[in-house]
């Protein structure tokens, strides 16, 4: 199965002190080999913010 359930996490909200968002997304191991990277809601910050994958 070439599909792969990774989670991303926000980059911004540890350098501000507040707790960062995690997300579950999938994808495709064979056509994507680099790390995922997303604009995600943070709803602690309450704003859009780059999440990228942690390892899982």
């Amino acid at each position: 199965m070439p599909r792969e359930t990774v989670i991303i996490e926000c980059t911004e909200a540890r350098k501000e002190g507040k707790s960062p968002s995690r997300y579950m997304t999938t994808r495709n191991k064979k056509l994507q080999t680099e790390k995922v990277e997303k604009m995600k809601y943070n709803p602690f910050l309450r704003r859009r913010t780059l999440h990228k994958e942690i390892k899982g």
